[in-house]
Order: structure tokens, then C-alpha cells, then sequence
């Protein structure tokens, strides 16, 4: 059975950078795309960025220009490098496979606060 674990959210200023990482355990990493999903509190789930297992990246609205997702077949990871962050950022981010796929059971995700 797949499992997501999702790390790398902390508290940070607005205008600040983090990093997220998502371990996809499994041996299908490599053949799957993925994506990366944030949900505030009392909204919705949204789709963040998504990225082919041929690399391409799609990225939502609100992100584009300063998020980037990647992603490193070789340890099954895949990343999401946030910059210039707003509070409007401030959300629990979770990875998973991108709408029209089937999804995996839902980890636990990793926090991520955007505030002064």
C-alpha cells in the first residue's frame, strides 16, 4: 500500500522561502504524476501544482512565479519550494496524485503558517 509523508512546514514571515518534501513509498513513484494539494482553514481543498512523471509542471493562480514543484525519482520524493510567501499561503499541505487519477489515502500533511 501506498503511503505520503509530507514534511517541511513551519512558521514563517511573510516574504519568506520553504521547502516541502513528500515520500512516496512504493516502487511506483517514478511512473505516476503528482501534485501537490493545500487546504485553509473552513475552505475547500485546492490543487497547488502538479507535476508529470516526464517532469512537466502546471501550477495554480494564486502560486504561479513563486511556487516550484519538482521531483527526484531516485528517492521517490517530490518537493515544493515556496517563495515570497503571503498569509494567504497559510494552509495544511498535502501531496497526492493530480485530479482524474486515482488518489491515494491522504497523509497527514505539514503545516505551514505564514504570519508576523
Amino acid at each position: 500500500q501506498v503511503q505520503l509523508v509530507e514534511s517541511g512546514g513551519c512558521l514563517v514571515q511573510p516574504g519568506g522561502s520553504l521547502r516541502l518534501s513528500c515520500v512516496v513509498s512504493g516502487s511506483i513513484f517514478r511512473a505516476i504524476d503528482m501534485a501537490w494539494f493545500r487546504q485553509a482553514p473552513g475552505k475547500e481543498r485546492e490543487l497547488v501544482a502538479r507535476i508529470t512523471r516526464g517532469g512537466i509542471r502546471n501550477y495554480g493562480d494564486s502560486v504561479q512565479g513563486r511556487f516550484t514543484i519538482s521531483r527526484d525519482n531516485a528517492k521517490d520524493t517530490v518537493f515544493l519550494q515556496m517563495n515570497s510567501l503571503k498569509p494567504e499561503d497559510t494552509a495544511v499541505y498535502y501531496c497526492n496524485t493530480p485530479p482524474g487519477y486515482s488518489r491515494f489515502t491522504w497523509g497527514q500533511g505539514t503545516q505551514v503558517t505564514v504570519s508576523s
